[in-house]
Order: structure tokens, then C-alpha cells, then sequence
């Protein structure tokens, strides 16, 4: 089987089902394994975001959509070339990755047309699933089996470690605020809120399964909350604390009760949190020992959450 994937989290499921061999296009965004950078790129960003801001990146993001031009393109060329037999894609953001309506137009230029499917998990559980039906689909049906056993034994643990910390009683369970997005700001939905409750946490700014929304600062303030998790969708754990320090309005978050208690984190949202694959896991392992250290033995390592004490002082 010939596979084209369109996201990075559908990369990462393909190599985990040990299917690497078979991916004859990826997007651009798909650098997890480091195998993924050596194939070819059948989609590209109209713009670069490297060197902007959040800010910068947002107007730059609708201005696109109010103009109706689309934010990536395909390659059509490189596609062509793929022949792909299976094509993995996405309806749940255009913003973090093409359009399916693009995917189909695209494929539908193609002799013969591959089947297409779409991943559009939700929550912890859907993601599971979603493994499961590309193992079905790719004939590695036992792979994504032991794959997924293993993924939900890591996600009880933590279940489990949280609550003998006590995480299940009455105000035990801190505020925690999950920043997808900095100016404007953007709390996170879909899998996150999921996330915060099986880290031991309360999520009182988004629902479970629900899409990220916009908030304003007097909503987070009144909110209070007890941890700030910084997770600027698909950037590393530098660039957010670059983007944090950048916020014209830092004076505005000191008398957060995360903020005076030095529980501000920023943490790998491109690899542990933005991407709707394995690593999810891992990302929830990180977030528990970030709400609840003491029910762990150690920190999480530095390029996967690291404090931010800029604000503590002053």
C-alpha cells in the first residue's frame, strides 16, 4: 500500500504501525520520526511563520480565510507522482492543516482515486480509535492493537498515580488554565480539557471535546487560575517562552494565582499536545507531573515543560 498523510499526527501513527516504508508523500509540518524530513512534501504554507509573532501570525491567518484563499497548498506534482492507494486527512482546524475539501479536490485529479480518510478525534479515546481503524485499513490490525493496549495501560497510571495523591477529593484538584494561544488569546479544547481532568486537574474555561475558543483577559483573571500551561499550538517549549515574553500586556497576568505562585509552565505543544497522535500520551504524562509533582518522582524534562519565572518577580 501506497499512504499519503496531510498531518503530522497521521505520520506518526503510519511509522508507529511500522508502515514508514509506505508513506510516498507527507506534509509539511511531518518531522516526527526524523525519518518523515526525508520524504517528499506533497503540501506547503502559503507564508512563513518562523521569525512572527502570534500576533503577526494570526492576522496574517485571517486575512487569508476573510479573503477566501486557502492557507496551504498541495502539490499536485508531487501527488501525482505519490500514486497514493490510501490518503490520511483531517476536518477538525483548517487553520493547523489543509482543508479536507482541498484533500478531495486534489485526489479527485488522480488515476485511480485513493481512498480517503479523515481523523477527527476528540478526546484521548478517539485517538485510540483512530489508531485502530488506520491498523485495520493497512492490515496491521495486531500492531495497533498491542500499540493502543499500551497507550491506555500509561493513560491509567497516571489516572491511577494522581488520585492515590489525593487528586479525587474535595480541593485537591488546582484551576488549571491551558493556553493554546497567546494574542489573541485562545484557551484549548477538543482532547485538552481531558487531559487537564486525568492530570488531576479542573478545567473550568473549556469543555471536553469541544473546539478551542477565544477568551479575554478578564475571563482567565476571573478565573483565577492556580496553573498556567503555556502550549502555543505547534511550537516548542523556547519558542513559547519567547512568545510569552513578547505579550504587550505582561503587567496584566502578575496577580494570577499561577503567576504569584511560580506555577507557570511552558511546554512542547508541537510534539506532546498539538498533534492528535501517540505522543499524546506522553504529553499527558508531562501535564500530570506538572499539576500534581508530588505524585511523581520527578520533574518532566526540560524540553518538554519548563517554568516560567519571568513574571514572579516585580
Amino acid at each position: 500500500m501506497r499512504i499519503c498523510s496531510f498531518l503530522p499526527s497521521a505520520t506518526e501513527i503510519v511509522y508507529a504501525l511500522g508502515l514508514g516504508d509506505a508513506l510516498y508523500g507527507v506534509s509539511h509540518e511531518c518531522d516526527y520520526p526524523s525519518e518523515a524530513r526525508r520524504k517528499p512534501r506533497i503540501v506547503r504554507s502559503r507564508f512563513e511563520t518562523a521569525d512572527r509573532s502570534s500576533a503577526e501570525i494570526h492576522r496574517l491567518v485571517a486575512d487569508s480565510v476573510s479573503r477566501g484563499e486557502p492557507i496551504y497548498e498541495v502539490d499536485l506534482e508531487v501527488m501525482t507522482q505519490a500514486r497514493p492507494d490510501l490518503v490520511i486527512t483531517q476536518e477538525l482546524c483548517d487553520v493547523c492543516a489543509v482543508s479536507a475539501e482541498d484533500v478531495r479536490h486534489a485526489v479527485a485529479s488522480l488515476d485511480p482515486v485513493p481512498r480517503v480518510v479523515s481523523l477527527d478525534p476528540a478526546s484521548l479515546g478517539d485517538v485510540l480509535r483512530d489508531i485502530e481503524t488506520v491498523g485495520e485499513i493497512v492490515g496491521r490490525v495486531e500492531r495497533a492493537r498491542e500499540l493502543t493496549g499500551d497507550l491506555q495501560r500509561r493513560i491509567d497510571t497516571v489516572r491511577s498515580m494522581v488520585s492515590d495523591a489525593g487528586a479525587s477529593e474535595a480541593g485537591s484538584r488546582p484551576r488549571v488554565a491551558c493556553i493554546e494561544w497567546l494574542d489573541p488569546l485562545i484557551v484549548a479544547g477538543h482532547w485538552i480539557p481531558e487531559m487537564v481532568a486525568f492530570a488531576g486537574g479542573t478545567d473550568g474555561l473549556a469543555e471536553p471535546g469541544a473546539p478551542s475558543r477565544t477568551i479575554d483577559m478578564d475571563e482567565l483573571a476571573g478565573y483565577a487560575p492556580e496553573v498556567l500551561i503555556l502550549m502555543p499550538c505547534g511550537m516548542d517549549v523556547s519558542r513559547g517562552v519567547e512568545e510569552f515574553s513578547r505579550l504587550r500586556n505582561l503587567e496584566d497576568w502578575r496577580d494570577l494565582p499561577a503567576v504569584r505562585n511560580g506555577r507557570v509552565y511552558a511546554v512542547d505543544a508541537g510534539s506532546l499536545f498539538s498533534r492528535s497522535g501517540p505522543r499524546l500520551v506522553d504529553g499527558l504524562e508531562v501535564m500530570a507531573r506538572v499539576v500534581h509533582p508530588d505524585a511523581f518522582p520527578g520533574p518532566p524534562a526540560e524540553e518538554a515543560a519548563r517554568r516560567v519565572g519571568a513574571l514572579s518577580a516585580g
